[in-house]
């Protein structure tokens, strides 16, 4: 097992090396990053040098383009899920702006976390109507407590590359279930699937044999497409429509 793990977590740095350009503007870099935003168009960082270390940032394009396509962040509750969300990965936001101050030798480290954060913003707030009455995470979460589901919000764990990958939900072991870690996916494409599956391979070994992982896909307005069920699948990550919730609260509760 440890061999074919191995083997994947090797062809995904692979795939990210290669699929990762580099620009120069002026006195910043342009990176090019392989993930893609609900657009399918490849998500672009900029670097500056800054006091001996770098800003790496969003150049305001993510809050942007969410406002530009009618979604509302100016209300209080949105405010603050979008802070606790960037906070979650140590990124902070400004005038619109995603960014993060660091040193050379932690740039990796909080390159991918800025990554893991637009990510996260746009899954977020994505929707296919303007107006929303709740976003996807907060029916998700009334959901397990409606429920009696037991969980930790937000959790974040290291994985084997010394990377942290953030899990929604957590579920504590039970004597009947094993712990399970959960990732409610707003915009269920293959990217999100993709990045489920190197937050869970990275992860799995350094939890315990049992523990399990679980998303919930969003298909309230748009069908799953077939190769983000197989994409799960093939990482023994187990694909819950949102459509089809309420067969798995009871295992989730026990």
């Amino acid at each position: 097992m440890i061999d074919e793990i191995a083997q994947l977590m090797g062809n995904y740095q692979k795939w990210l090396e290669d699929r990762t350009a580099l620009r120069q503007i002026g006195e910043t870099v342009e990176i090019t990053t392989p993930f893609l935003n609900r657009h399918n168009d490849y998500i672009q960082i900029y670097v500056r040098k800054r006091n001996g270390g770098f800003i790496l940032s969003d150049e305001g394009e993510t809050i942007e383009d969410l406002k530009m396509s009618g979604v509302s962040l100016d209300t209080p509750k949105r405010k603050e899920l979008l802070r606790f969300t960037a906070a979650g990965f140590g990124i902070s936001t400004k005038d619109d702006v995603i960014f993060i101050e660091t040193s050379p030798d932690r740039f990796p480290l909080s390159k991918h976390n800025l990554v893991q954060t637009i990510l996260a913003v746009n899954d977020l707030f994505f929707t296919a109507r303007p107006i929303v009455a709740s976003l996807f995470l907060e029916e998700v979460k009334s959901w397990l407590e409606q429920g009696n589901v037991r969980y930790t919000p937000d959790a974040s764990f290291t994985g084997k590359t010394g990377y942290p990958h953030k899990f929604h939900f957590t579920v504590p072991k039970s004597r009947a279930q094993p712990e399970r870690l959960i990732r409610a996916i707003n915009n269920p494409n293959k990217d999100a699937a993709n990045n489920l599956a190197f937050a869970w391979i990275d992860t799995k070994e350094e939890r315990s044999a049992e523990t399990t992982a679980m998303a919930i896909l969003n298909d309230g307005e748009q069908s799953i497409p077939s190769e983000v069920e197989e994409a799960l699948s093939n990482y023994d990550i187990e694909s819950v429509k949102w459509s089809g919730r309420e067969s798995v609260i009871q295992r989730l509760a026990a």
